[in-house]
């Protein structure tokens, strides 16, 4: 760690804990992340028209890209325990920033798989959820829920603050405008990273926030990342409520950024909505979600996580059922949805991260997590593949939209079963230095 940072931690120290600046710069790197993400959805129109590409093709590299996202989650866990977390964000921003910038050469549908698929995916799948579940894991004893709420917030923030800009850029300077601005983005984003994140409290000489007791350091395992994340499965697939959460988190990337995120925009534009219009109203969503979402953390602190995802899970798939029936009833039907589907868009990560902890132990939990991610990702690309051959084949997305909410509904009974038995040290081995 540089000299830099510890003379700029020792500094903000003396007036608050240091892991709420770590929580921020964070933030602002899952913000990025999150606007990056959301830029294809922006795009599907402007290559449909450029390209003549149809939108099945076009969701194909999207799913790629939402897959790898997923995959890349618990090597990413494990690489920050072997590596460090600041190495690989810094990498994890290259490749966002590379990525998107050789985009805007593409003329082919490989070349959209190439760099927004296998580029943008595997930086994406970094500056994810997992991420944030490293974060907490590391600086938080306590207030963890509240921190995880507002990490996850930052991918509705990202949504609130790029989707408008983008789509009026698209309408007006063409989308490669976009893939130029997020790549700016990525690029901003690194001496953010460099400058005023340290790897853990320990190199500032501060203790874990809420921690109270003398513990000793978290040994860095020096075994390759590859066996660290199997070795996390292997021991996490044992556990029965490992596979629940897996599979619920599958339902939540179904109905999320797989289908939500990706298709909205277009499916708005069937319904004679532009495509500012649609983007506004995913903004308005995005908005309505950072308060739901931190809502969400400050909750899980203090209540029965299972409970809140029955709720979470329950009213997201009744909104979704209702979806179809929005566009018919004018301005009301879409505020309705958008309130309902909004404060509830990603409310589910903070408890599904407690459960996490609870299970498989605060070591543990962040690449376990990651697998857990992999699931809701595999979601997110099977409802943007199967959501964009229903609307090729159909010419609409109602059966899409019911079929999203019927999963959700599934999930709601799938979550009270988790059993969250609390363990007191890590049930995955955690291997010390050598």
């Amino acid at each position: 760690m540089s000299k830099i940072t510890q003379s700029i931690a020792a500094r903000v120290s003396p007036r608050f804990n240091y892991a709420w600046v770590v929580v921020g710069v964070i933030f602002l790197v899952l913000l990025a992340s999150a606007g990056i993400r959301a830029t294809p959805s922006v795009m599907i129109l402007p290559l449909e028209q450029e390209f003549g590409w149809n939108r099945s093709t076009i969701s194909f590299a999207i799913s790629v890209n939402i897959a790898l996202y997923g995959l890349i989650g618990p090597f990413s866990a494990a690489a920050m325990q072997r590596f460090g977390i600041r190495r690989v964000v810094l990498v994890a921003l290259v490749l966002l920033a590379t990525g998107t910038a050789l985009s805007t050469l593409m003329h082919m549908p490989w070349h959209m798989v190439l760099s927004w698929g296998l580029l943008v995916g595997a930086g994406t799948g970094v500056a994810a959820n997992t991420l944030g579940a490293s974060i907490v894991s590391r600086w938080f004893e306590t207030r963890r829920g509240l921190a995880m709420g507002l990490l996850t917030a930052s991918a509705a923030t990202g949504q609130m603050v790029f989707l408008p800009l983008m789509a009026s850029m698209v309408g007006s300077y063409g989308w490669r405008s976009v893939a130029f601005l997020v790549s700016a983005v990525a690029l901003l984003a690194i001496p953010l990273v460099w400058l005023l994140l340290p790897e853990s409290p320990r190199h500032i000489g501060q203790k874990m926030y809420g921690q109270t007791l003398d513990t000793p350091p978290d040994q860095a395992s020096r075994k390759n990342p590859l066996a660290i994340a199997f070795d996390a499965l292997r021991s996490a697939a044992k556990k029965g409520d490992f596979w629940l959460l897996f599979f619920s988190f599958f339902v939540c990337g179904l109905s999320t950024n797989g289908y939500i995120g990706t298709q909205f925009i277009a499916m708005c534009n069937d319904y004679g909505i532009s495509e500012v219009g649609g983007a506004s109203i995913l903004a308005a969503m995005g908005m309505l979600d950072l308060v739901g979402t931190t809502l969400s953390g400050w909750l899980s602190d203090r209540y029965n996580p299972r409970v809140l995802l029955f709720w979470y899970y329950g009213l997201r798939g009744l909104a979704l059922i209702f979806l179809p029936y929005a566009f018919g009833l004018q301005y009301y039907g879409l505020t309705i949805f958008a309130i309902f589907y909004g404060l509830d868009w990603i409310a589910t990560v903070p408890p599904t991260v407690r459960l996490a902890n609870d299970v498989f132990g605060r070591l543990a939990a962040p690449i376990v997590f990651g697998w857990i991610v992999a699931g809701h990702q595999l979601g997110a690309a099977t409802a943007t593949m199967v959501a964009g051959y229903l609307r090729s084949t159909l010419g609409n997305y109602t059966l899409s939209s019911i079929l999203m909410g019927v999963a959700c509904l599934i999930g709601a009974v799938m979550v009270l079963r988790i059993k969250g038995s609390h363990v007191d040290k890590p049930a995955v081995p955690v291997p010390a230095a050598g």
